[in-house]
């Protein structure tokens, strides 16, 4: 046989190997972005406004929604449902949405209260194009004022954003046998709102493992209107020492409302882990546990804390609570202005008067973290908390800070930049929901290393 022949024929055979490999080790094609599911996942959702989300991904998982835009918090999601592969749809949250948005900058002179002043909705919301979106980009009703009452029309625009999107590597687990190894998709939502000079996206992102992303994204403009002449308040974008743009900080409150395996009857435990002080032939010895917390109240962050909303009436295969984590992960702590400068019963706010995060039983007027427009409930966070009401349909408040010191590349337009914090199923099933077959039976301690 002529060398060419030889070596392409080699070639073939290595080509034809390492496709039988892939189709071993990747079960199926991750799916395109644009892709629709109409899929239900077993839930039947009666939405008052707009069809509902319902959207089956590459798991085998399905996440079921109902959604509308709100003239002050902009997208709002409601009865939101996760049905893990193979298993019963389990109802998560009633309600999520952010809370408030805060914008105090650092010489003192401006703050702004982007959700409660101007909103995320109506005409602030923007008109998606497919540069913008390129899923499925969906209508809804929005008013040119407030949020329709007073008149003034409106029209339907395509707001809401849809895409089934790549997750990346799902799991990866190799042994003498073979490499189990899937990638995963995830559903992600998302608005655009203009206030002011800045652009923010909502951007929500349902996991196929079950977690919920909550994300703003800030771009835009640097405001024209804040530039001084003093480093200790910003930095210099201008040529040489010139135009320091002034320094501010984006305070967002998420409002979190729980039906964790149907409404009522949670409750909340924050888990802290500490070193014992004493030495391990390896390491140092550190301890963990939870602490019940039964009443409303504000917590702060610290090193190896988080919290979870338990329903302690619903456990999995295996008798464990089914519960969620809430992960802040990167934050810059704050204290929201109108909560230094009101007056709260003892011992509502944290000891400095800011918290990363905040528990109050639901009260449909208690929708803002400041400037409640319902005043006849409170105020804001603190006042809520301020009763201590024992807790069992749950509303925590997730605070995550950005102090944004601007950057020459911030102009113009600004790089996009993100803050926000996860939602983590704890236990809602008693193993992976999408195992691989030759790990189905991995639930404990295995006989044997897979």
């Amino acid at each position: 046989m002529i060398p060419s022949v030889v070596a392409a024929a080699a070639i073939v055979g290595l080509v034809v190997a390492a496709i039988l490999v892939v189709e071993r080790a990747i079960p199926a094609a991750p799916a395109p972005r644009y892709q629709e599911s109409t899929a239900s996942g077993g839930v039947d959702l009666q939405c008052a406004e707009n069809d509902p989300i319902m959207q089956q991904l590459l798991s085998g998982s399905t996440w079921s929604m109902c959604w509308r835009v709100d003239a002050d918090r902009g997208l709002v999601l409601e009865d939101v449902y996760f049905t893990p592969a193979e298993h019963e749809p389990v109802q998560v949250l009633a309600e999520l949405s952010i809370g408030q948005l805060e914008v105090p900058y650092d010489t003192g002179l401006r703050n702004t209260e982007d959700i409660t002043t101007q909103g995320f909705g109506g005409p602030q919301m923007m008109t998606l194009t497919e540069t913008e979106c390129l899923g499925e980009r969906l209508e809804t009703y929005l008013p040119d004022i407030g949020d329709g009452s007073m008149g003034g029309g409106g029209e339907r625009r395509s707001v809401l954003c849809r895409e089934v999107v790549d997750g990346g590597i799902a799991y990866r687990s190799s042994d003498s046998a073979g490499t189990e190894v899937a990638r995963r998709t995830d559903l992600r939502l998302a608005t655009i709102s203009k206030v002011g000079w800045y652009e923010y996206v909502s951007q929500y992102t349902f996991g196929s493992d079950g977690t919920i992303r909550s994300d703003l994204g800030a771009t835009g403009d640097l405001s024209p209107a804040d530039y001084g002449d003093d480093p200790a308040h910003g930095w210099a974008v201008g040529p040489g020492d010139t135009d320091y743009a002034t320094s501010h900080s984006h305070n967002a409150v998420w409002r979190v409302h729980w039906a964790l395996g149907g409404s009522g009857g949670q409750v909340v435990e924050q888990y802290d882990a500490a070193p014992t002080g004493e030495e391990g032939p390896r390491a140092p010895l550190v301890e963990g546990g939870l602490t019940r917390i039964s009443q409303e109240g504000t917590a702060q962050a610290a090193d190896r804390r988080w919290w979870r909303v338990v329903n302690p009436d619903v456990r999995n295969e295996d008798g464990h609570e089914i519960s969620y984590q809430v992960e802040t992960g990167a934050t810059t702590p704050f204290e929201l202005t109108q909560d230094q400068h009101h007056e709260h019963g003892s011992g509502a706010a944290g000891d400095d008067g800011g918290y990363a995060i905040a528990f109050t039983e639901a009260d449909g007027c208690q929708l803002f973290a400041t400037a409640n427009k319902e005043g006849t409930c409170g105020s804001g966070v603190l006042d809520f908390a301020q009763d201590k009401a024992e807790l069992s349909d749950v509303v925590t408040w997730v605070a995550v800070g950005f102090h944004h010191v601007a950057r020459d590349e911030d102009q113009s337009p600004m790089e996009m930049h993100w803050q926000g914090f996860t939602l983590t199923p704890r236990d809602l099933t008693a193993q992976r929901a999408d195992a691989p077959s030759a790990r189905e039976d991995v639930n404990g301690k295995p006989t044997e290393a897979p």
